[in-house]
């Protein structure tokens, strides 16, 4: 969907700007923070009672001045996420990503854009978000899901599948993946902000590949400028995320599995387990290979389930020993 900006203030759309051309943020990132801006402002208009909270979605934003913005405090921002906690129910991920918008926007019209001569947001603080463990399939339900693949487009929903569970690449990574990206056993994608890595291709993946691209994609009739995308849908374009979220969910229930409890991004948590489960990977390799940033990011991904955490009690040298006096059991 193309976001229009006409309706921002021009200090928002030079934000917007800044974040995507410089900063080097993806699209759907400066997106979310627009929205996430653009729902502040409203809120601020409310609070200044310039409108009502009974028309919050149709408040427009376009009349706001730089001096309205300078009157901002940090008291108005926690009023915000006390509203977007309260009355929108936003969880402590979504007022985390609000924080920051807040915090990069305010930033950015105080230390490049210079419209403002102090920060109100460089003390916000962000929500603790509540730590848990990543949701994943099994080895088994893994099998089981690409075991019951089939259909019209078999060929080309087992070689997706088979990439999200071996690569743990993203949604949107998959879904722009070219033609000429693949290499020998090398795929080339393009990450979170804009960041080229490589992730080197297994036999399982190499073979669902060429299975679907020799035998099932469309090779004539494709709209211009979709010819070059390696997943194509039935009207001869680049495959969608959203078709993709679909597909994902219908095998889902086909393999019996919760659909409601699993979803794409729940396939690249089975790659990343996996991996560190029974292929033994260095956490850092597994930073590599998922494209973060953050080793803490990666972390996540190295729990380990309670049979194991027994195991590996059990697999002490000193859990036969007895202590000297106790009868033996």
């Amino acid at each position: 969907m193309k976001i229009d900006y006409t309706e921002a203030p021009y200090f928002l759309r030079d934000f917007v700007t800044y974040m995507e051309a410089i900063r080097g943020k993806s699209k759907n990132t400066v997106k979310e923070y627009y929205f996430d801006l653009r729902t502040f402002l409203r809120y601020m208009k409310v609070l200044r009672h310039q409108n009502n909270l009974d028309e919050f979605e149709t408040i427009t934003i376009d009349d706001i001045t730089i001096d309205f913005i300078k009157n901002i405090t940090l008291h108005d921002l926690y009023e915000f996420l006390s509203y977007t906690s309260s009355e929108r129910l936003n969880n402590a991920n979504s007022r985390a990503r609000k924080v920051a918008a807040l915090r990069s926007f305010f930033k950015y019209l105080h230390v490049k854009a210079k419209l403002i001569s102090d920060n109100p947001a460089k003390d916000l603080d962000s929500p603790k978000i509540p730590k848990s463990l990543p949701k994943y399939l099994t080895l088994s339900e893994s099998l089981d899901l690409l075991e019951h693949i089939d259909g019209h487009d078999k060929l080309r929903d087992y070689a997706i599948i088979t990439l999200f569970l071996n690569c743990g690449m993203r949604l949107s990574e998959l879904a722009s993946i070219n033609l000429k990206d693949i290499r020998d056993n090398k795929l080339t994608v393009i990450g979170k902000g804009n960041k080229e890595r490589v992730i080197y291709l297994n036999q399982a993946c190499i073979k669902a590949i060429d299975n679907y691209i020799k035998n099932e994609r469309p090779q004539e009739g494709l709209k211009s400028p979709h010819q070059h995308a390696l997943f194509i849908s039935r009207h001869k374009q680049r495959l969608s995320v959203k078709t993709i979220q679909h597909l994902v969910k219908k095998h889902l229930k086909a393999a019996g599995l919760d659909e409601t409890k699993f979803s794409v991004h729940k396939l690249r948590h089975t790659a990343a387990t996996l991996m560190y489960q029974h292929g033994h990977v260095d956490v850092r390799v597994l930073q590599e290979i998922l494209g973060h940033t953050n080793l803490a990011t990666t972390q996540i991904y190295t729990h380990l389930d309670s049979e194991q955490l027994r195991s590996a009690v059990d697999s002490n040298p000193l859990a036969e020993v007895k202590e000297k006096g106790l009868p033996q059991q």
